[in-house]
């Protein structure tokens, strides 16, 4: 065993004894808090995204074995056979029925007005004879997609005429239902930043690190112990802690002994509840002598920094994210810096060059809503509304001396929320180079 493998052993063990209550009663906590928050969203947000899409009726498939992204949202449930979500506008107020799913958790949970066999599903629907039925389909997010094509046959199959074929895209509606924020939803994803960061920033120092030793997937596999101990999930699978170097980025949560002199990244985010957060963290491994690092990286971070001021200070609530992005981009360039294709700076040693990809965050490490990113076009004609959570991503390069002039790739993530006064860090966003002695 190497010698991180004996720390983060002893660390996991830590963890869980504070991670598990002494009343035994955290399961009890989440599930209470995933309650509040659907009661909200039914109450709050469910009937105005509706409305505003224009739909009468929501209908949400699931099978056994074949859950929808939007099973946790809903309520979870056994699914036995064929079961049906069915939500339906009834003007200030949406009805909410679950037919074919059922359980402790979803039924002592309150939220849903009926419950029913599968096989009642026609004739519910037909009772309220909706105009327009939405269901997810969607060309453009994975989570608003959840109807595969057999169970889409299955519901036409079942509703029969007319209503068969009134069947509509959600991807619209579910986006706006799943973006706009409820306070308790805004809390929960804030703890969840925090438990991120204060492990991403533990995973970047001598607790874990050891120059010479220690490899870049043995600080990836403690994260994973952290996350297992708590009780947490991961937003992108393995955590991507990776070196770059003059010739950009040299290898990732790989074999590869973490060395002297190294410039590190870790990119990243932790599920909770049902939130996932995006982040990102650098540090330098001290060389012997050394008491911070050389004065080209921090220059290097320093303009990162400033770019992040930027766009905080740039980005507002708009009729649409492409709106919102356009006067971020403005303020950036006009501030002297230079924007370019991802991973393509120029070599011009007197810029810094600049992507900005700032996403929707949330219930997907790359979410559900409106987003300012140049990777998610459809949602940038979505409004940018106040209560969005947003990842605010960028990545500048800047010419280092100590590196013949080849740029530093500096990427800076962290998550906020936008309201009427711009953007909000929900937890502590990073502000130096983490150092490891």
């Amino acid at each position: 065993m190497r010698a991180v493998g004996a720390v983060a052993a002893i660390a996991a063990i830590a963890a869980i004894a504070i991670a598990t209550p002494a009343d035994g009663q955290e399961a009890r906590r989440r599930w209470e808090r995933m309650c509040q928050i659907r009661a909200e969203k039914f109450d709050l947000v469910l009937p105005k995204a509706m409305h505003d899409n224009d739909l009468d009726m929501w209908i949400v498939v699931m099978r056994e074995g074949l859950l929808d992204p939007m099973w946790e949202a809903l309520g979870r449930g056994y699914v036995g056979d064929w079961a049906f979500y069915v939500f339906t506008d009834r003007g200030a107020r949406a009805e909410r029925a679950a037919l074919g799913v059922g359980g402790y958790m979803l039924e002592q949970c309150g939220v849903y007005d009926h419950f029913g066999s599968a096989a009642s599903l026609a004739e519910y629907v037909a009772e309220r004879d909706p105009a327009r039925i939405g269901v997810n389909m969607a060309a453009s997010i994975g989570g608003a997609d959840g109807l595969s094509h057999t169970s889409y046959l299955h519901l036409r199959d079942v509703l029969g005429a007319p209503y068969a074929d009134r069947l509509v895209s959600a991807e619209r509606f579910v986006s706006d239902f799943r973006s706009t924020r409820t306070a308790t939803e805004i809390a929960a994803f804030g703890e969840a930043g925090e438990m991120s960061r204060e492990i991403a920033e533990r995973a970047f120092s001598n607790e874990v690190i050891i120059p010479g030793v220690t490899t870049l997937e043995d600080v990836a596999w403690w994260m994973w112990d952290q996350l297992l101990a708590r009780g947490l999930d991961s937003s992108f699978d393995m955590p991507s802690v990776y070196i770059t170097g003059p010739t950009g980025i040299e290898a990732s949560s790989s074999d590869r002994i973490i060395q002297r002199g190294d410039l590190l990244m870790i990119d990243w985010g932790v599920g909770f509840l049902d939130f996932y957060t995006d982040m990102k963290r650098v540090a330098y491994v001290l060389r012997d002598g050394e008491i911070e690092p050389p004065a080209g990286i921090r220059h290097a971070f320093e303009r990162a920094m400033q770019v992040r001021d930027i766009m905080k200070a740039s980005i507002k609530p708009a009729p649409t994210a492409q709106e919102a992005v356009d006067a971020t981009w403005a303020a950036i360039e006009a501030a002297g810096f230079n924007r370019i294709d991802f991973n393509q700076p120029t070599g011009d040693p007197d810029v810094t060059d600049v992507v900005i990809g700032p996403h929707s965050v949330g219930n997907w490490g790359h979410g559900f809503g409106p987003s300012l990113a140049f990777f998610n076009p459809t949602r940038l004609t979505y409004e940018l509304r106040p209560g969005t959570l947003i990842s605010v991503e960028l990545f500048a390069y800047t010419a280092n001396p100590d590196w013949d002039g080849a740029k530093v790739r500096i990427p800076l993530e962290d998550d906020a929320v936008v309201t009427e006064r711009g953007v909000e860090w929900l937890y502590p966003v990073t502000r130096r180079i983490l150092v490891i002695k």
